[in-house]
């Protein structure tokens, strides 16, 4: 039997990989594929006589894997647990060392907050003893999220529906989108009016410029003070024939600085906003980039720190490593005069960096052929917003104008570039488009103006918007719900229980998650109370720190729970809550009852209203406009059983045409029949009519405009 000096445990196979390659021949690095433990599925689990000592198991289907690691084990002269460098981490570390027998007391656990030579030689020269007190802050939190879990969804199983669940964070995120619905549906549209001038400056009358009526008779209009056409026409005519003078212009640099490198919870919302990217799968491909890729001329190694922060802090190291790559491409003014540091927020775990390249001498384009298109473009973006964060601010010359006609002031404002700074390299996007500022020409006080248009524009005011994923994150994180770890799975929890559904980038509560939401405000009011949970968040923080005995508070919460529950009980004795079905305009070809749409085991569907005296049902299908290239039918929109969408023919099975390139409402000019375009590398308009061999590349979108 060959004896392993050292056996190091990681979570994943990609991890282990990648670490292996740094440690040699001495090392053999195995994968636990996650937690090996974990509370039972099919009962409570926490024993709450006993201090709330949560009763362990192994999870089922990791048998053969236990099995192998204790072998292992045996095996092995020294044991060195690598599991992520955070709480679930350590918690998985902790599982482990029981688990195979070893000596807490000893140094034995080793943190990476990058897979690199020197991230990985780091780690292991610098190995410590279990953190029990983050053991203990993630076993509060799963103690706590069993606790309201495994008795409320029981509690909504009864009341409303089979399937259903509850959550700590879960329930309070679903909370606060119900909350922006509500906003929508009392907001009452206002009509109100602007007016819009074009001026020109003497030798400029090519090139007006707009200014907006900012005050009447000395005093600021606010939004809705023109109320009317009638109004906006009696201020126009009140104009007729009034000089246009420049009264005063103001001057100014304004310094623009960088956004700070990533954390978590920027990383999810900036990945939303730039590439369209869900936080599930930006947490994922993130995972990909930080357990190691194989590099043409390195091997395999972590592109970027550990993904799952909230610290802002960077390393000197790696400061040093982006002022060299600046000064190198773009010269020492692009340099800011001190190094930069950004202040992380007071509640921040702050055991790690911020997310950044492991080696910013590694640029997007150095390692492009190596990466996936989606880890290029994340990887592009962390390294982008990093280089940046280490830049110069940019200077831009601003002037506002203010310009005096009759009663009336008009003010008129625009920016130069002084000098680009950070924004050479990167600008962290918005939820919302800042106005455009206009380019002014040059302008001084007196100057008259030549009126080339004055216009009354409508508007309404418009209803707060619903929540993106971006948002509802910002919105978490800014009210201290949940933590960088759990944002992610929340969102993909609420989609997954029907709670809530995308409406393109917007989150939109169902009649269900209404309905469940209503209930939970109504009899766990402390659940979904936003104050209360960020308070509770608080305090697991504090058992982290071992400020906290989380027995004690586990304890504190569990009566007045119970308490809670046992009315909830007593309150809905008998009481059964009906979700409204969603009807359509689809009438039922059997009956003449207008459709609803149900939600089954598979999804959506559409029902007879009418049910039990008619049974019947039809599949939701989406027309695309298309044709099928086989047999003429109707090419429809449709989701494979794990959610991918795809495209097939309406006479499915009788015709088994399907797709994954979109039907466009262009004909082939060859054949006639529809054109589909096939996306991602290799992207093409081409024809798929057997026979017809019409192709032709997809054009940029720069060229396409031209």
């Amino acid at each position: 039997m060959v004896c392993l000096s050292n056996l190091v445990i990681v979570e994943s196979p990609a991890k282990a990989k990648t670490i292996k390659k740094y440690l040699g021949k001495d090392f053999e690095v195995v994968a636990s594929m996650g937690h090996v433990r974990d509370l039972p599925k099919s009962k409570f689990g926490v024993d709450v006589d006993h201090d709330f000592t949560p009763m362990y198991v192994d999870i089922k289907g990791k048998e053969d894997l236990i099995k192998d690691l204790k072998k292992a084990a045996q095996k092995s002269d020294a044991i060195f647990l690598a599991t992520d460098p955070d709480r679930e981490g350590e918690a998985i570390s902790w599982h482990l060392a029981q688990m195979l027998g070893v000596d807490m007391n000893q140094p034995n656990r080793v943190t990476f907050n990058e897979i690199t030579k020197s991230g990985v030689k780091y780690g292991m020269d610098h190995p410590r003893m279990i953190d029990v007190k983050l053991v203990d802050a993630q076993q509060a939190r799963r103690v706590l999220d069993r606790i309201v879990g495994y008795k409320i969804s029981p509690f909504l199983w009864r009341k409303v529906r089979k399937g259903l669940s509850a959550g700590r964070v879960q329930s309070v995120a679903v909370r606060i989108i119900m909350d922006r619905e509500e906003e929508i549906r009392a907001f009452k549209q206002q009509e109100y009016w602007s007016i819009d001038a074009k001026l020109a400056a003497k030798g400029h009358a090519k090139k007006p410029f707009p200014a907006k009526l900012y005050a009447i008779d000395g005093k600021k209009l606010e939004l809705t003070a023109i109320p009317d056409e009638k109004r906006a026409r009696e201020i126009v005519e009140s104009l007729d024939g009034a000089d246009y003078i420049v009264s005063n212009v103001k001057k100014g640099v304004r310094r623009k600085s960088p956004a700070p490198p990533f954390i978590t919870s920027t990383l999810q919302q900036e990945a939303s906003r730039r590439l369209g990217y869900q936080s599930r799968r930006t947490m994922k491909v993130a995972q990909e980039l930080y357990e190691g890729v194989e590099i043409e001329g390195i091997g395999a190694t972590g592109l970027i720190t550990y993904m799952r922060t909230d610290s802002l802090r960077i390393s000197d190291e790696a400061a040093e490593q982006a002022k060299i790559y600046i000064t190198d491409t773009y010269g020492k003014e692009y340099l800011p005069a001190t190094r930069r540091v950004f202040k992380t927020k007071k509640n921040a775990q702050d055991a790690h960096e911020a997310i950044r390249p492991s080696d910013p001498s590694l640029t997007p384009d150095r390692v492009k052929k190596d990466l996936t298109a989606e880890q290029y473009k994340l990887y592009k973006l962390i390294w982008e917003r990093f280089i940046a964060s280490q830049m110069a601010n940019a200077l831009l010359d601003t002037v506002a104008v203010d310009i005096e006609a009759a009663n009336c002031l008009f003010k008129a404002s625009g920016f130069t570039v002084k000098f680009d700074g950070f924004t050479v390299l990167y600008e962290e996007s918005k939820d919302t488009d800042d106005e455009n500022t206009a380019s002014l020409p040059p302008l001084e006080a007196g100057n008259v103006l030549t009126l080339k248009e004055l216009t009354p524009n409508q508007h309404f005011t418009q209803p707060p918007a619903r929540y993106t994923e971006a948002s509802l994150i910002k919105t978490l994180e800014e009210n201290g719900i949940g933590r960088p770890s759990t944002y992610a799975p929340t969102i993909t929890t609420i989609l997954a229980r029907g709670y809530v559904e995308r409406e393109n980038k917007s989150l939109k509560p169902t009649a269900l998650g209404e309905v469940t939401t209503k209930l939970m405000e109504e009899q766990f009011a402390k659940i979904v109370d936003v104050t209360f949970t960020a308070n509770m968040e608080k305090t697991l923080d504090e058992v982290e720190e071992g400020n906290v005995d989380y027995p004690k508070m586990l304890s504190g919460f569990y009566d007045d729970f119970m308490t809670t529950l046992e009315q909830a009980e007593k309150n809905m004795d008998g009481t059964r809550v009906k979700v409204p079905d969603e009807e359509t305009d689809i009438v039922c070809e059997l009956c003449g009852r207008k459709m609803v749409i149900k939600t089954g085991r598979f999804g959506k569907f559409l029902a007879c209203p009418g049910f039990p005296e008619c049974r019947n049902t039809k599949k939701i299908v989406k027309e695309t406009g298309g044709l099928c290239p086989v047999c003429g039918g109707k090419v429809l929109a449709k989701k494979s059983k794990n959610g991918k969408g795809y495209y097939g023919c309406e006479h499915n099975p009788q015709c088994q045409f399907m797709t994954w390139d979109k039907p466009l409402s262009e004909t082939c000019p060859k054949c006639g029949s529809t054109l589909f375009q096939k996306t991602g590398r290799g992207a093409l308009i081409h024809c798929l009519k057997e026979g017809c061999d019409y192709a032709r590349p997809v054009k940029p979108k720069k060229e396409a405009d031209e």
